[in-house]
């Protein structure tokens, strides 16, 4: 065969654009070729128009609109810093560029107002890696002047979780009245309680009194008064505010929100939604796992930091199980291990991170309902293994022993549990025939357990929780005993005990039956489950106030029968 003939070659230098670009450096040095000065304060730049247009769409436009500049050969730069300026036109020749503390306030204005993007980039990341206490909310509010909104996003994040060391600083004090409330008023300050912000505000009034304290009534209103004790409000709010006709009316809303159940605050007065820092954090534990296996794992969501991660692992297998909350522990109660049903009671605490076995209930159920009503632990229906359960038996943490209280009307599987205005509500569930729409009431004064109105559905497997005086259930299913055919819901009901009357609210985006639910704070949380398809690690949190419900963080593993509870760390 002939060797094949090559007419082209293509060369390609590395080094070309490199040695190119070294070589205009030096023309510009030696002011050869250059075609434009610009000036800024006492420095004259010259440069080449093509490099620097090259640089950013800004002198761009100048050099190649018909704008007044174009035919210039000396521009003047107004509102630019000429030391930045030079660095940036430095940068378009060398595509370096040295950022410091004391030069990237600078460089990011001008190269904001220059449209110079990956400068713009450059000293933002340079900026976040020096936030601290004492200059975050100068960085904050230099992003703010100049649009950068992502340095913005993470300064304020930053002054929200380090709020209590921020309030210290003096970059706190100099903030103006409309600023501090500003950062007052957030949901997300990292708080352990509402004294703090109180205490912050007040020092900020103290800081500058004569001038300041006409701005007390603004500044105030950023604090959630009704969170604090009528003590507090007494001892250390009252005392601050007695003269300002302003304050006086935030005071006094305040306690008629507090005395008055029935009041309907205003809302351009008194914001009563807890900080997420305040609430504590939601427990999902244990569950179906996605290859139907007891998943063991137990899961932490803090509403702060929107996340879930993985906190332990119980110490026993366990499925259709209870969890409670006493003192800040969980006492995790029966279930069934796969192969029996359990009796037996584990406890963690989350401060030591430690399990504990404690005194085991007097029968075996799985299926059962938890709650905790006025100190002790009611564990309530399930099944034994054999036969549906209408007894109830309740813990007291204090002697450590179980005994059985009056049993229900109806046995009860899968039942929901809940604790509203002193009394232990059962609700749906399964009796061994069908899922259940009945709800029974247990006063633990009388021991005795009465009908309360029947939900609109049956549901076995449903999710209740209490919110703001009202009784929710939420999802599960609905079918025969007899048929492998069941119906997943999405719909919530809401129970008023004031008029023994259930209704519909608006519907989870997701059928959910073995749901997992929780109130914390001023809102419900929906948790896995399953949706007649596949486990669900999706979570949903339902605001009272717009009858709404949003999607939050995911669980980290898909799990439905997952027991769910609100801790205060």
């Amino acid at each position: 065969m002939d060797e094949l003939s090559v007419d082209t070659f293509c060369h390609h230098s590395s080094k070309y654009s490199e040695e190119a670009f070294q070589k205009m450096t030096t023309y510009r040095n030696e002011n050869k070729f250059t075609d434009i000065v610009l000036v800024a304060g006492s420095k004259r730049i010259p440069a080449h128009k093509v490099i620097i247009s090259a640089l950013c769409d800004y002198f761009h436009a100048m050099f190649s609109n018909e704008l007044q500049e174009t035919h210039q050969n000396v521009v003047t730069m107004n509102d630019v810093d000429p030391e930045a300026l030079e660095a940036l036109v430095d940068y378009a020749y060398t595509a370096k560029l040295e950022i410091r503390v004391d030069n990237v306030e600078s460089l990011l204005a001008s190269a904001c107002l220059l449209q110079v993007d990956d400068v713009k980039d450059a000293c933002c990341e340079f900026m976040k890696s020096q936030l601290h206490p004492s200059n975050c909310l100068g960085i904050r509010a230099f992003a703010d002047a100049h649009n950068c909104d992502q340095l913005f996003d993470i300064a304020n994040n930053y002054t929200k979780n380090n709020f209590a060391d921020i309030s210290k600083n003096q970059e706190f004090f100099l903030l103006n009245s409309d600023q501090l409330k500003e950062i007052l008023s957030s949901d997300d300050l990292n708080v352990s309680k509402e004294e703090e912000v109180f205490y912050a505000m007040f020092s900020w009034i103290k800081f500058d009194e004569e001038n300041r304290q006409k701005f007390l009534g603004t500044v105030l209103s950023g604090v959630r008064l009704s969170l604090l004790s009528p003590h507090f409000l007494v001892k250390e709010v009252e005392p601050v505010v007695k003269n300002d006709a302003t304050c006086k009316d935030l005071l006094l809303e305040t306690f008629k929100y507090r005395l008055l159940p029935d009041h309907k605050c205003q809302p351009q007065l008194l914001t009563h939604r807890a900080r997420k820092g305040t609430i504590g954090v939601i427990y999902a534990v244990g569950g179906i796992d996605a290859v139907k296996g007891a998943a063991t794992g137990v899961e932490e969501y803090n509403p702060r930091t929107n996340e879930w991660v993985q906190v332990t692992t119980m110490e026993t297998r366990r499925l259709q199980f209870g969890v409670a909350v006493v003192n800040n522990k969980l006492y995790v109660t029966g279930g069934r291990d796969g192969l029996m049903t359990l009796n037996n009671v584990e406890c963690f605490d989350p401060k030591t991170q430690k399990w504990e076995n404690i005194t085991p209930m007097l029968t075996h159920r799985h299926g059962l309902g938890v709650a905790v009503l006025s100190g002790p632990i009611y564990a309530v229906g399930g099944h034994d293994g054999w036969s549906y359960l209408s007894t109830v038996e309740r813990y007291d943490p204090v002697t450590g022993q179980w005994s059985f209280v009056a049993p229900m009307t109806t046995p009860r599987s899968t039942v929901g549990v809940a604790v509203l205005h002193n009394k232990l509500y059962a609700v749906g569930g399964r009796d061994g025939s069908s899922c259940l729409s009945s709800v029974e009431v247990y006063d633990p004064h009388t021991n005795k357990w009465s009908l309360a109105a029947p939900m609109i559905k049956r549901r076995g497997g449903v999710g209740v929780s209490v919110l703001r005086g009202h009784l929710y259930a939420a999802g599960g299913h609905d079918a025969p005993a007899s048929s492998d055919y069941s119906k997943q819901f999405s719909s919530v009901e809401r129970y008023d005990p004031r008029i023994d009357q259930w209704c519909l609210i608006s519907s989870m985006k997701n059928c959910r039956d073995a749901v997992g639910m929780a109130a914390l704070g001023d809102r419900l949380y929906s948790v896995g489950g399953y949706d007649g398809n596949s486990y669900l690690d999706a979570v949903e949190a339902y605001d009272a106030d717009s009858n709404d419900w949003q999607s939050v963080a995911p669980l980290t593993h898909p799990r439905a029968g997952a027991c769910v509870v609100a801790l205060k760390l």
